[in-house]
């Protein structure tokens, strides 16, 4: 059989060799397809109702020193997980990664829901960072096995458009249960919304996905435990850096350098060789992967800050300035996802890389008084179209560009680089921030919160965003 007989038989088979009539959402994909979307939709309103209720949690444990540390809990010990990930869906398939990772993001919502104690609470935390990672990783595992090609653009929209709904209620319900019924209930509650979704997709999974790969298992790739000590000295350097970048005193630099010392050969052996130097092909997608998250992310974290201290707004409108974003990235993500734009998915990123830019570029308009607060939101919805655009187009060409018995991996790397440059990012522009005068969100403290400290987080990552708008032609390689 010839590569041509190969992909086309790709192209009408689907899980288990059944025609794949009707799309992701056809007799031989439902099921799957509505698995997983479910998980992501779990993992998205994590994100956006957790979010809500940290504060209050923090105020009732009395941790409010360690409130920073429940968020990057979760975000480094994710970075870790995301590398074992990879490398146990090559030699075992998805399926057990997938379902320890479920469990133990479950885990860590209880652990969390039920904490008596801080400490306690950031553990729990942690603890959701492993699963998240797991769980990340071999979703785009599943993917890359259980789909074809041309249905793979398909499931990334809607892996986007399952962030819509909780970016948009999420905020609104987490805030009443925790007013009316307690923190905790947020926590707790989650685990159970996706009970019965996975009993629906574990049947389809476990013949799509399951088998991984066909060798002996003695041939199988084994796990690479240099590569796994790697990620997590990864995890450390991040974590001594966001602890350095909160402590602006001398004495601060002694753990900035250790994490420096302990990141930055680990990065560079993690991500593909040349990521850093923008190598045609894969490297250049993993290093725009990072880009385009970090830059959006970091803009992202402060807008809601600034409306409340500058202009007045309360948290509540400040917050709703940014769904419209959700809505449009859901939008984009559907749009490279139709067969017309699959040979310009390059071209693409581009045009998403440009439109994030010009979005975060505008923001810091808003700090004139003659600018009216609205001009964000809409700013907000231009950024979040192109980051539908630009993060779906560069999964599927991960993808595209990934023989399946490195999937894994490069879905692991692309994780990667997504996470690592969310912590870089945020802990820089927070360092910028307070070193510049950032204040409280606080009415009585708002003059405390220099507009010029949130110009200074501002205009840096537009400047990031451009940068990968002009490597982006580099995503395809040379032709020889």
């Amino acid at each position: 059989m010839t590569i041509s007989d190969t992909r086309d038989g790709e192209r009408r088979a689907g899980p288990g060799g059944a025609e794949d009539g009707g799309g992701v959402l056809g007799h031989a994909y439902r099921a799957l397809t509505f698995g997983i979307v479910s998980v992501v939709l779990m993992i998205a309103f994590e994100a956006t109702a957790v979010s809500t209720a940290m504060p209050v949690a923090a105020r009732d444990l009395h941790g409010l020193g360690l409130y920073a540390f429940a968020f990057s809990a979760y975000f480094t010990t994710s970075l870790l997980a995301m590398v074992v990930s990879g490398q146990w869906c090559d030699r075992s398939g998805p399926l057990a990664p997938l379902s320890a990772g479920i469990a133990g993001f479950a885990g860590g919502l209880v652990l969390s829901g039920t904490a008596a104690s801080m400490p306690v609470f950031v553990l729990g935390r942690a603890v959701q960072g492993l699963g998240g990672g797991l769980v990340i990783v071999a979703l785009y595992v599943v993917v890359g096995r259980a789909y074809p090609e041309h249905l793979r653009p398909a499931v990334m929209a809607a892996f986007s458009a399952s962030w819509v709904v909780p970016s948009l209620v999420g905020p609104v319900v987490s805030g009443t249960v925790s007013e009316h019924l307690g923190w905790r209930w947020v926590f707790l509650s989650i685990p159970v919304l996706v009970v019965l979704p996975l009993a629906v997709m574990l049947p389809a999974l476990r013949r799509a996905a399951a088998g991984g790969p066909h060798e002996p298992a003695a041939e199988r790739p084994r796990m690479d435990r240099r590569r796994i000590g790697q990620a997590a000295a990864l995890s450390v350097g991040a974590a001594l850096l966001q602890y350095a970048g909160q402590d602006l005193r001398p004495l601060s630099a002694v753990p900035a350098l250790a994490g420096a010392a302990l990141l930055v050969p680990s990065a560079l052996r993690l991500l593909p060789r040349g990521t850093f130097r923008a190598v045609r092909g894969l490297p250049t997608l993993i290093l725009l992967r990072g880009i385009a998250a970090g830059s959006f992310i970091v803009a992202e974290s402060f807008v809601p800050l600034m409306l409340v201290t500058q202009r007045g707004l309360s948290p509540t409108l400040a917050g709703l300035s940014l769904a419209g974003g959700g809505l449009t990235w859901a939008a984009g993500s559907w749009l490279q996802a139709r067969p017309r734009f699959a040979p310009a998915r390059e071209r693409l990123v581009r045009v998403g890389l440009v439109l994030t830019t010009t979005a975060i570029a505008a923001v810091p308009l808003a700090l004139l008084d003659a600018v009216p607060p609205w001009l964000v939101a809409a700013a907000w919805c231009v950024g979040g179209l192109g980051m539908g655009l630009a993060i779906s187009a560069l999964s599927v060409l991960m993808l595209r560009l990934s023989p399946p018995e490195e999937a894994g991996t490069n879905s692991a790397a692309l994780q990667v680089s997504d996470a690592l440059s969310n912590v870089l990012l945020i802990a820089a522009g927070g360092t910028v921030f307070t070193a510049l005068g950032g204040g409280s969100t606080t009415a009585t403290a708002a003059s405390a919160a220099h507009p010029g400290a949130f110009a200074a987080v501002f205009l840096p990552a537009a400047a990031i965003a451009l940068t990968g708008a002009a490597l982006a032609p580099r995503l395809r390689a040379r032709r020889t």
